[in-house]
């Protein structure tokens, strides 16, 4: 399974508050070079523009289908498709003044290299801008986990459902602040009203459930996803309307390069 901005922009509405509450906390000061670090289908890049009118902004995304729904919705939009761990060991670019990152450095592995990294690519007073998923330890993640250790699937998926990469806030603090940074982080929790528990299931079909569905046939899938969205349901009873509740922890992190 390849990255699908359609199905990731179903729930653009709870996937962009998440980007617009971590640009409400950048100072208010002029940023002319901006890059977005997994830019997606571009909504968080669009934000961003409307935030900064008169910055160069530039998306960069590994996934294709990602970029071409992001070019369709902003046109004249700079994008670069690349490995984020390869765009940040880079040095022909010059500083950047914001590098955004919304819900995309928990797919980039070797955090204690990669921040650095980053950091190295602002120019003085520049700013790295991170929200990461803080929800592994919430049920669908834990679902996930469990079934994907049962028959007949725990061979194939060894190793899968823990893929995503996550740190506490304390190491991410830690680790910032080692390699010069000012920090500043924050968690929030969003409950999202989702229409049922098959909601739930598309919710991270199109994201956390990936590494899992990439290594199984197509039939497979479908075992695997009826298997999930029955532990779902148990875990998410309906309220009263028929509607379910669904929490969902972020942690945001301000980091700031000494001018």
């Amino acid at each position: 399974m390849s990255w699908s901005a359609a199905a990731y922009s179903r729930f653009e509405a709870e996937r962009t508050q998440p980007v617009l509450d971590l640009i409400a906390r950048l100072p208010p000061r002029p940023f002319a070079r901006v890059a977005d670090l997994g830019c997606g289908p571009g909504n968080s890049t669009e934000a961003l523009r409307a935030r900064f009118p008169d910055a160069h902004i530039t998306g960069i995304d590994s996934a294709p289908d990602m970029l071409r729904a992001a070019r369709a919705r902003l046109p004249g939009l700079t994008v670069t498709e690349a490995d984020l761990t390869v765009w940040a060991s880079q040095s022909s670019e010059p500083g950047f003044d914001l590098l955004f990152a919304n819900a995309s450095l928990q797919w980039v592995p070797n955090h204690a290299r990669l921040l650095p990294r980053l950091l190295s690519r602002l120019s003085p007073g520049g700013i790295l801008a991170i929200q990461v998923p803080n929800h592994y330890r919430e049920p669908p993640h834990r679902v996930m986990r469990a079934i994907a250790g049962q028959a007949p699937w725990a061979e194939a998926l060894r190793g899968a459902a823990t893929t995503l990469i996550h740190h506490t806030p304390r190491w991410y603090f830690t680790t910032l602040s080692k390699a010069g940074a000012r920090v500043t982080l924050w968690q929030t929790t969003y409950f999202h009203i989702l229409p049922d528990a098959h909601a739930i299931v598309a919710f991270f079909q199109a994201t956390a459930l990936r590494p899992c569905l990439d290594r199984l046939s197509p039939t497979a899938q479908q075992e695997f996803l009826a298997r999930y969205h029955e532990a779902i349901a148990r875990a998410f009873p309906p309220l009263a309307d028929g509607t379910v509740m669904m929490p969902f922890p972020r942690l945001f992190l301000l980091a700031e390069r000494p001018a």
